[in-house]
Protein backbone atom coordinates (compact mmCIF):
# COMPACT_ATOMS: atom_id res chain seq x y z
CA UNK A 1 0.00 0.00 0.00
CA UNK A 2 2.49 2.38 0.77
CA UNK A 3 4.16 2.36 -2.74
CA UNK A 4 0.54 3.67 -4.13
CA UNK A 5 0.20 5.86 -1.02
CA UNK A 6 3.64 7.29 -1.15
CA UNK A 7 3.15 10.62 -3.55
CA UNK A 8 0.29 13.59 -3.99
CA UNK A 9 -0.84 16.18 -6.45
CA UNK A 10 1.04 19.53 -6.10
CA UNK A 11 -1.26 21.83 -3.83
CA UNK A 12 -2.61 23.73 -6.80
CA UNK A 13 -4.01 20.64 -8.30
CA UNK A 14 -5.93 19.26 -5.24
CA UNK A 15 -9.24 20.45 -4.23
CA UNK A 16 -10.34 23.28 -1.11
CA UNK A 17 -13.39 22.73 0.78
CA UNK A 18 -14.60 25.93 -1.22
CA UNK A 19 -14.77 23.88 -4.37
CA UNK A 20 -17.25 21.53 -3.52
CA UNK A 21 -21.11 23.07 -2.74
CA UNK A 22 -21.05 19.79 0.20
CA UNK A 23 -18.49 18.22 2.69
CA UNK A 24 -15.39 17.58 1.01
CA UNK A 25 -14.07 15.54 3.65
CA UNK A 26 -17.14 13.22 3.61
CA UNK A 27 -16.72 13.09 -0.90
CA UNK A 28 -13.11 11.98 -0.54
CA UNK A 29 -13.83 9.40 2.38
CA UNK A 30 -16.60 7.57 -0.32
CA UNK A 31 -13.75 6.58 -1.96
CA UNK A 32 -11.88 3.43 -1.51
CA UNK A 33 -9.00 1.05 -2.87
CA UNK A 34 -10.30 -2.26 -4.86
CA UNK A 35 -7.50 -5.09 -5.07
CA UNK A 36 -8.19 -7.84 -6.49
CA UNK A 37 -7.12 -11.36 -6.90
CA UNK A 38 -7.38 -13.40 -9.94
CA UNK A 39 -6.86 -17.39 -11.31
CA UNK A 40 -4.12 -18.13 -13.14
CA UNK A 41 -6.43 -19.75 -15.44
CA UNK A 42 -9.34 -17.05 -16.03
CA UNK A 43 -10.21 -15.79 -19.40
CA UNK A 44 -9.42 -12.30 -19.01
CA UNK A 45 -5.56 -13.04 -16.62
CA UNK A 46 -3.36 -12.79 -19.77
CA UNK A 47 -4.91 -9.59 -21.05
CA UNK A 48 -5.33 -8.15 -17.96
CA UNK A 49 -3.18 -9.81 -15.31
CA UNK A 50 -3.53 -11.44 -11.92
CA UNK A 51 -3.66 -8.65 -9.20
CA UNK A 52 -5.20 -5.47 -10.32
CA UNK A 53 -5.62 -2.43 -8.23
CA UNK A 54 -7.41 0.46 -8.29
CA UNK A 55 -10.28 2.35 -6.78
CA UNK A 56 -14.23 1.84 -6.26
CA UNK A 57 -16.91 4.38 -4.61
CA UNK A 58 -19.35 3.55 -1.96
CA UNK A 59 -22.89 4.14 -2.96
CA UNK A 60 -25.02 2.55 -0.12
CA UNK A 61 -24.83 2.56 3.66
CA UNK A 62 -24.63 -1.24 3.45
CA UNK A 63 -21.26 -0.67 1.81
CA UNK A 64 -21.77 -1.41 -1.79
CA UNK A 65 -19.07 -0.08 -3.81
CA UNK A 66 -19.18 0.91 -7.46
CA UNK A 67 -16.08 0.47 -9.21
CA UNK A 68 -15.16 -0.22 -12.79
CA UNK A 69 -15.26 -3.53 -14.00
CA UNK A 70 -11.73 -4.83 -15.02
CA UNK A 71 -10.54 -4.19 -11.68
CA UNK A 72 -13.32 -7.46 -10.24
CA UNK A 73 -13.92 -9.23 -13.79
CA UNK A 74 -13.32 -13.30 -12.60
CA UNK A 75 -11.67 -11.99 -9.31
CA UNK A 76 -11.49 -14.77 -6.82
CA UNK A 77 -10.86 -12.47 -3.43
CA UNK A 78 -11.05 -8.63 -3.03
CA UNK A 79 -10.25 -6.35 -0.44
CA UNK A 80 -11.27 -3.00 -0.05
CA UNK A 81 -9.14 -0.12 2.11
CA UNK A 82 -10.67 3.13 2.78
CA UNK A 83 -9.58 6.64 3.83
CA UNK A 84 -9.35 5.44 7.77
CA UNK A 85 -7.10 2.30 6.93
CA UNK A 86 -9.45 0.12 7.70
CA UNK A 87 -9.51 -3.19 5.16
CA UNK A 88 -12.01 -5.37 4.70
CA UNK A 89 -13.05 -8.57 2.31
CA UNK A 90 -15.36 -7.86 -0.06
CA UNK A 91 -17.67 -10.05 -2.75
CA UNK A 92 -17.32 -9.52 -6.35
CA UNK A 93 -21.40 -9.07 -7.21
CA UNK A 94 -21.39 -8.10 -11.16
CA UNK A 95 -19.67 -7.06 -14.28
CA UNK A 96 -21.92 -5.63 -16.95
CA UNK A 97 -20.46 -5.73 -20.54
CA UNK A 98 -22.29 -2.96 -21.91
CA UNK A 99 -21.55 -0.50 -19.36
CA UNK A 100 -18.38 -1.63 -18.08
CA UNK A 101 -19.46 -1.71 -14.19
CA UNK A 102 -18.40 -3.36 -11.72
CA UNK A 103 -20.11 -4.18 -8.06
CA UNK A 104 -18.52 -5.29 -4.66
CA UNK A 105 -19.84 -5.58 -1.62
CA UNK A 106 -18.34 -4.79 1.57
CA UNK A 107 -18.20 -8.04 4.40
CA UNK A 108 -17.71 -5.91 7.22
CA UNK A 109 -17.69 -2.26 8.19
CA UNK A 110 -15.72 0.16 5.80
CA UNK A 111 -15.85 3.07 8.11
CA UNK A 112 -16.14 4.85 4.71
CA UNK A 113 -18.76 7.58 3.99
CA UNK A 114 -21.75 7.01 0.91
CA UNK A 115 -21.33 9.39 -2.13
CA UNK A 116 -24.45 9.99 -3.64
CA UNK A 117 -25.35 9.67 -7.27
CA UNK A 118 -26.06 12.46 -9.39
CA UNK A 119 -26.53 12.86 -13.28
CA UNK A 120 -24.71 14.18 -16.24
CA UNK A 121 -27.29 15.77 -17.69
CA UNK A 122 -26.55 18.95 -17.04
CA UNK A 123 -22.92 18.19 -17.46
CA UNK A 124 -21.30 21.01 -19.73
CA UNK A 125 -17.56 20.39 -21.59
CA UNK A 126 -15.66 23.27 -19.62
CA UNK A 127 -17.17 22.48 -16.17
CA UNK A 128 -14.84 22.02 -13.62
CA UNK A 129 -14.98 18.66 -11.47
CA UNK A 130 -12.50 16.48 -9.30
CA UNK A 131 -11.43 12.77 -10.39
CA UNK A 132 -10.98 11.46 -6.62
CA UNK A 133 -9.16 8.13 -5.77
CA UNK A 134 -8.18 6.74 -2.73
CA UNK A 135 -6.37 8.61 -0.11
CA UNK A 136 -7.47 11.79 0.64
CA UNK A 137 -7.09 15.24 -0.72
CA UNK A 138 -3.64 14.44 -1.99
CA UNK A 139 -5.18 12.45 -4.38
CA UNK A 140 -7.97 14.42 -5.25
CA UNK A 141 -7.38 16.60 -8.38
CA UNK A 142 -8.85 19.45 -9.80
CA UNK A 143 -10.06 18.95 -13.38
CA UNK A 144 -12.88 19.77 -16.31
CA UNK A 145 -15.01 18.07 -18.32
CA UNK A 146 -13.24 18.20 -21.84
CA UNK A 147 -15.99 16.67 -23.74
CA UNK A 148 -18.95 14.48 -23.89
CA UNK A 149 -18.89 12.52 -26.96
CA UNK A 150 -19.25 8.60 -28.46
CA UNK A 151 -16.20 6.00 -27.02
CA UNK A 152 -15.58 2.74 -29.03
CA UNK A 153 -12.62 0.61 -27.40
CA UNK A 154 -10.99 -2.57 -29.41
CA UNK A 155 -12.53 -5.14 -26.79
CA UNK A 156 -16.04 -5.07 -28.41
CA UNK A 157 -17.15 -2.10 -26.10
CA UNK A 158 -19.15 1.34 -27.33
CA UNK A 159 -20.19 3.80 -25.17
CA UNK A 160 -23.29 6.50 -26.39
CA UNK A 161 -22.02 9.32 -24.75
CA UNK A 162 -18.59 9.12 -22.37
CA UNK A 163 -17.13 11.31 -20.06
CA UNK A 164 -13.71 12.97 -20.62
CA UNK A 165 -11.61 15.22 -18.44
CA UNK A 166 -8.32 16.64 -18.01
CA UNK A 167 -5.86 17.16 -16.46
CA UNK A 168 -4.89 12.96 -16.02
CA UNK A 169 -5.39 11.11 -12.53
CA UNK A 170 -2.74 8.67 -12.79
CA UNK A 171 -4.76 6.33 -11.16
CA UNK A 172 -7.95 6.25 -13.06
CA UNK A 173 -8.68 3.06 -12.54
CA UNK A 174 -12.75 2.99 -10.90
CA UNK A 175 -11.78 6.92 -9.68
CA UNK A 176 -14.65 8.88 -8.90
CA UNK A 177 -15.69 12.03 -11.11
CA UNK A 178 -17.29 14.24 -8.97
CA UNK A 179 -19.54 17.68 -10.17
CA UNK A 180 -19.16 20.46 -8.27
CA UNK A 181 -22.41 20.06 -6.27
CA UNK A 182 -20.38 16.55 -4.59
CA UNK A 183 -22.57 13.98 -6.88
CA UNK A 184 -20.62 11.00 -8.31
CA UNK A 185 -20.97 11.66 -12.13
CA UNK A 186 -18.78 9.08 -13.48
CA UNK A 187 -16.71 5.98 -12.69
CA UNK A 188 -12.77 6.15 -14.35
CA UNK A 189 -11.74 3.89 -17.11
CA UNK A 190 -9.01 4.93 -19.38
CA UNK A 191 -6.26 6.78 -19.78
CA UNK A 192 -6.49 8.55 -23.06
CA UNK A 193 -4.72 11.23 -25.55
CA UNK A 194 -6.96 14.10 -26.95
CA UNK A 195 -5.62 17.00 -28.80
CA UNK A 196 -7.61 20.50 -27.76
CA UNK A 197 -6.94 23.56 -29.38
CA UNK A 198 -4.23 22.31 -31.32
CA UNK A 199 -2.84 20.70 -28.34
CA UNK A 200 -1.88 16.93 -27.43
CA UNK A 201 -2.84 16.50 -24.13
CA UNK A 202 -3.79 13.51 -21.66
CA UNK A 203 -6.86 12.91 -20.16
CA UNK A 204 -9.17 10.37 -18.55
CA UNK A 205 -12.58 8.59 -20.03
CA UNK A 206 -15.12 8.15 -17.86
CA UNK A 207 -18.33 5.96 -17.63
CA UNK A 208 -20.80 7.90 -17.11
CA UNK A 209 -22.86 7.18 -13.84
CA UNK A 210 -26.47 7.68 -15.60
CA UNK A 211 -25.99 4.47 -17.13
CA UNK A 212 -25.73 2.58 -13.82
CA UNK A 213 -29.49 3.35 -12.78
CA UNK A 214 -31.32 1.35 -15.14
CA UNK A 215 -29.52 -2.08 -14.53
CA UNK A 216 -28.34 -1.98 -10.77
CA UNK A 217 -31.47 -3.90 -9.78
CA UNK A 218 -31.05 -6.92 -12.57
CA UNK A 219 -26.85 -6.53 -11.03
CA UNK A 220 -27.73 -7.41 -7.58
CA UNK A 221 -30.26 -10.42 -7.97
CA UNK A 222 -28.48 -12.07 -11.10
CA UNK A 223 -24.84 -10.48 -11.25
CA UNK A 224 -25.74 -9.37 -15.13
CA UNK A 225 -28.36 -7.61 -16.98
CA UNK A 226 -31.86 -8.96 -18.25
CA UNK A 227 -31.07 -7.77 -21.49
CA UNK A 228 -30.09 -10.46 -24.57
CA UNK A 229 -26.30 -10.89 -24.64
CA UNK A 230 -24.45 -9.32 -27.18
CA UNK A 231 -22.76 -11.77 -29.82
CA UNK A 232 -18.97 -11.18 -29.27
CA UNK A 233 -16.24 -12.11 -31.49
CA UNK A 234 -13.10 -11.99 -29.73
CA UNK A 235 -11.88 -9.35 -32.91
CA UNK A 236 -9.04 -6.74 -31.14
CA UNK A 237 -10.09 -4.31 -33.66
CA UNK A 238 -8.19 -0.75 -34.56
CA UNK A 239 -8.69 2.43 -36.28
CA UNK A 240 -5.80 2.79 -38.36
CA UNK A 241 -6.30 6.24 -40.49
CA UNK A 242 -9.22 5.29 -42.83
CA UNK A 243 -9.07 1.73 -42.50
CA UNK A 244 -10.14 -0.92 -39.74
CA UNK A 245 -7.07 -2.74 -38.94
CA UNK A 246 -7.11 -6.78 -37.14
CA UNK A 247 -4.59 -5.82 -34.17
CA UNK A 248 -4.97 -9.19 -32.43
CA UNK A 249 -7.57 -12.10 -31.24
CA UNK A 250 -8.69 -13.83 -28.33
CA UNK A 251 -7.16 -17.56 -28.12
CA UNK A 252 -10.03 -20.06 -28.50
CA UNK A 253 -12.49 -17.10 -29.91
CA UNK A 254 -14.88 -17.08 -32.68
CA UNK A 255 -12.65 -14.99 -34.66
CA UNK A 256 -9.48 -17.48 -34.22
CA UNK A 257 -11.29 -20.12 -35.32
CA UNK A 258 -12.68 -18.49 -38.42
CA UNK A 259 -9.11 -17.95 -39.46
CA UNK A 260 -8.89 -14.24 -38.98
CA UNK A 261 -5.72 -12.93 -38.66
CA UNK A 262 -3.56 -10.28 -37.35
CA UNK A 263 -3.02 -7.67 -40.31
CA UNK A 264 -6.52 -8.21 -42.18
CA UNK A 265 -8.76 -5.42 -42.74
CA UNK A 266 -12.42 -5.68 -42.09
CA UNK A 267 -14.52 -4.03 -44.88
CA UNK A 268 -18.17 -5.23 -44.27
CA UNK A 269 -20.54 -6.85 -41.83
CA UNK A 270 -23.26 -8.90 -43.28
CA UNK A 271 -22.41 -7.53 -46.76
CA UNK A 272 -22.57 -3.30 -45.62
CA UNK A 273 -19.59 -1.72 -45.18
CA UNK A 274 -18.31 -0.44 -41.63
CA UNK A 275 -15.92 2.95 -41.23
CA UNK A 276 -15.29 2.88 -37.79
CA UNK A 277 -15.28 1.29 -34.85
CA UNK A 278 -18.51 1.76 -33.56
CA UNK A 279 -20.14 1.47 -36.67
CA UNK A 280 -18.28 -2.68 -36.51
CA UNK A 281 -19.48 -3.44 -33.67
CA UNK A 282 -23.47 -2.03 -34.02
CA UNK A 283 -23.33 -3.90 -36.89
CA UNK A 284 -22.73 -6.81 -35.88
CA UNK A 285 -24.97 -6.53 -32.32
CA UNK A 286 -27.54 -5.79 -35.01
CA UNK A 287 -27.37 -9.19 -36.11
CA UNK A 288 -28.75 -10.61 -33.39
CA UNK A 289 -27.77 -12.21 -29.90
CA UNK A 290 -24.89 -14.15 -28.64
CA UNK A 291 -24.69 -17.55 -31.04
CA UNK A 292 -25.55 -15.52 -33.85
CA UNK A 293 -23.59 -16.39 -37.36
CA UNK A 294 -21.58 -13.12 -38.09
CA UNK A 295 -20.79 -13.02 -42.15
CA UNK A 296 -17.40 -10.37 -41.95
CA UNK A 297 -15.61 -9.44 -45.16
CA UNK A 298 -11.99 -9.04 -44.80
CA UNK A 299 -9.08 -7.84 -46.91
CA UNK A 300 -5.60 -9.68 -46.67
CA UNK A 301 -2.75 -9.18 -48.66
CA UNK A 302 -5.16 -7.64 -51.90
CA UNK A 303 -7.40 -10.38 -51.48
CA UNK A 304 -10.89 -10.15 -50.25
CA UNK A 305 -12.20 -13.33 -47.70
CA UNK A 306 -15.77 -13.92 -46.83
CA UNK A 307 -15.45 -15.42 -42.98
CA UNK A 308 -18.67 -16.26 -41.02
CA UNK A 309 -17.39 -16.21 -37.02
CA UNK A 310 -20.21 -18.77 -35.15
CA UNK A 311 -20.28 -15.40 -31.96
CA UNK A 312 -20.38 -16.18 -28.44
CA UNK A 313 -21.83 -14.97 -25.34
CA UNK A 314 -18.25 -13.39 -23.33
CA UNK A 315 -19.76 -14.11 -20.21
CA UNK A 316 -20.01 -17.86 -20.53
CA UNK A 317 -16.17 -17.74 -20.81
CA UNK A 318 -15.60 -15.75 -17.19
CA UNK A 319 -15.19 -17.56 -13.66
CA UNK A 320 -17.97 -16.87 -12.10
CA UNK A 321 -17.90 -15.67 -7.96
CA UNK A 322 -17.92 -18.30 -5.45
CA UNK A 323 -20.84 -18.05 -3.32
CA UNK A 324 -19.99 -16.75 0.52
Amino acid sequence: MSDLQNWAFPEHLQPAPGDLDGALGEVLDAVVTVRSEIPDDAFTAPLLGTERVGNGVVIRDDGLVLTIGYLVTEAQTVWLTSNAGTVVAAHPMAYDQVSGFGLVQALGPLGASVLARGTCASCRPGDELLVIGQGGRAHALKARLTGKREFAGYWEYVLDEALFTAPAHPQWGGAAVVGRDGTLLGIGSLLIQEEIDGEQIEGNMAVPVDLLEPILDDLLSTGRTRARPRPWLGLYTVESGEHLVVGGVAGGGPAERAGVQQGDRVLEVAGRRVDSLADLFRSVWRIGPAGVGVPITLLREGRTLHVELASVDRYDLLKKPALH
